[in-house]
């Protein structure tokens, strides 16, 4: 129960933070970058339907095919984060109706528009699903070895030339120049969602440094035996991978409780 509790508020809150960068952000700018959005700005240009409306009716096709071809767990998911993403949207633009952008500093606006919705699109796809719309593309990384940049660059990709010709070329640019940095602070973002530290600790003595490992971090450890090549004398090598917070106190046990300890510690 608690899992399922942790999963939806993790999806509605990302489909939100999502759904302000989008409307408040890139709509009011006519940035093209970004899937069924970007398409869904210049659909907007020449037809009645707002991008708000054009991005339901396009998700809600894209979300029979995610059905098929990814089976229903992920459509759910996907389902619940899109049907809130075009809701809220659609309520943004009744709200708050915007007919030109909150600042006149582009540049800034494009910070927003490329850094919120990539923060939300990292946690979705980090947790098995996405916003739909393009991205269904993109979660397909689960059965290829495409990456999830490359993914949505290219399905992106078309979109964002376009408005280099519906609109003006200096939005066109604001809009490639954001499709390339959102492409990569998703990839960044998902790696740093699951970053661990692995700890090598070369000693003389492992016992008191694995009880701390198991009984105050609940943690395991592997020990290995080795020699020093300097002195021929016996060591340990301790490995194991903690949190973030964890290896802080790992380390700051090890400091204050051993001596002569090497530590190496890098991501993983």
């Amino acid at each position: 129960m608690k899992e399922h509790l942790k999963n939806f508020t993790l999806l509605t809150v990302s489909t939100l933070i999502m759904a302000v960068g989008i409307y408040f952000f890139k709509f009011a700018n006519n940035f093209t970058f970004g899937g069924i959005t970007g398409f869904a700005v210049l659909v907007a240009k020449f037809t009645p339907l707002s991008a708000s409306d054009f991005s339901f009716i396009a998700n809600m096709l894209l979300l029979i095919i995610g059905l098929f071809v990814l089976g229903k767990k992920f459509a759910a998911q996907t389902a619940y984060s899109s049907i809130l993403l075009s809701v809220t949207l659609s309520g943004l633009e009744r709200i708050y109706p915007m007919s030109h952008p909150l600042t006149n500093e582009p540049l800034l606006e494009l910070i927003f528009a490329i850094v919120l919705p990539a923060i939300g699109s990292a946690i979705l796809f980090n947790s098995g699903a996405s916003r739909g719309g393009t991205d269904v593309i993109a979660i397909l990384k689960k059965y290829t070895s495409v990456d999830i940049g490359k993914g949505l660059l290219a399905s992106d990709i078309l979109f964002t030339i376009a408005g280099f010709f519906v609109f003006d070329i200096k939005t066109g640019l604001y809009s490639l120049l954001g499709l390339t940095m959102r492409s990569t602070l998703i990839d960044s973002l998902i790696e740093s969602l699951n970053r661990s530290k692995y700890f090598h600790v070369v000693c003389s003595e492992p016992e008191p440094i694995c009880e701390f490992i198991k009984n105050d971090l609940k943690r395991g450890a592997t020990i290995v035996l080795a020699q020093g090549a300097f002195t021929g004398d016996d060591k340990y090598i301790i490995l194991t991978v903690l949190s973030p917070n964890e290896a802080i106190k790992l380390r700051n046990f090890i400091k204050a409780h051993t001596t002569g300890a090497f530590l190496l510690i890098s991501n993983t």
